[in-house]
């Protein structure tokens, strides 16, 4: 869909681009082509004009949707800052993801390992208001997924954490972002690190069982 878009969105320029070229008479290139040289160099000003503008407006849309939010992931349905919480609070990645080191996946805080500091630090707080909602309604705060591993891959935490790899070798500096990209690991990340820590390679015994 994105390509289309983009495809429709260059033919539509590139026709504007003609018919302003040709003062109107985009047919005149194949019927007049001496004719539509002559308008041509005649209407090069409102050419570049046009240019120009096309220009202002895909920089600008570029740093409004692209660049301002690049790296950046999705919302999430309580704005949880990993930066403020990591890094200027200094809480461990243990103490929300409590099941890190006896499993296969780290687990994810539950409303009342929220509710444990925020009955108490900024308790009045819409987005604080909002966990008590969860909380009294016994919904599970829905966390969106940013790390993806492929389904045929089964990375177990625990092991990784006995053999004292920091989380910030496949995580990243989260306790810098206030809102985590999405990221997808895949083989070739792997076979880097386990190259690299000289540890097991062996399909099935390694990552596929």
């Amino acid at each position: 869909m994105p390509v289309l878009f983009i495809t429709l969105t260059a033919a539509a320029f590139l026709i504007t681009a003609v018919i302003i070229a040709t003062g109107g008479k985009p047919l005149a290139v194949l019927t007049s082509p001496l004719q539509a040289k002559t308008v041509f160099l005649k209407n090069k000003g409102a050419l570049a004009g046009f240019g120009a503008a096309v220009f202002l407006v895909a920089a600008f849309l570029f740093w409004f949707y692209g660049a301002s939010g690049a790296g950046m992931g999705p919302a999430q349905p309580i704005p949880f800052s990993h930066r403020v919480h990591a890094a200027v609070k200094a809480i461990s990645c243990e103490f929300c993801h409590p099941y890190v080191r006896r499993s296969l996946h780290p687990g994810l805080p539950p409303v009342e390992k929220c509710l444990y500091c925020h009955n108490h630090i900024i308790p009045e707080h819409p987005w604080i208001q909002k966990e008590h909602e969860y909380f009294n309604t016994r919904t599970p705060t829905p966390w969106k997924k940013v790390f993806y591993v492929p389904e045929h891959v089964v990375f177990n935490h625990e092991r990784h954490l006995k053999k004292d790899i920091d989380c910030a070798q496949c995580h990243g500096p989260v306790e810098t972002l206030d809102r985590l990209p999405r990221k997808r690991f895949k083989m070739g990340f792997c076979i880097a690190c386990h190259q690299e820590q000289n540890a097991n390679l062996g399909c099935w015994l390694a990552c596929h069982n």
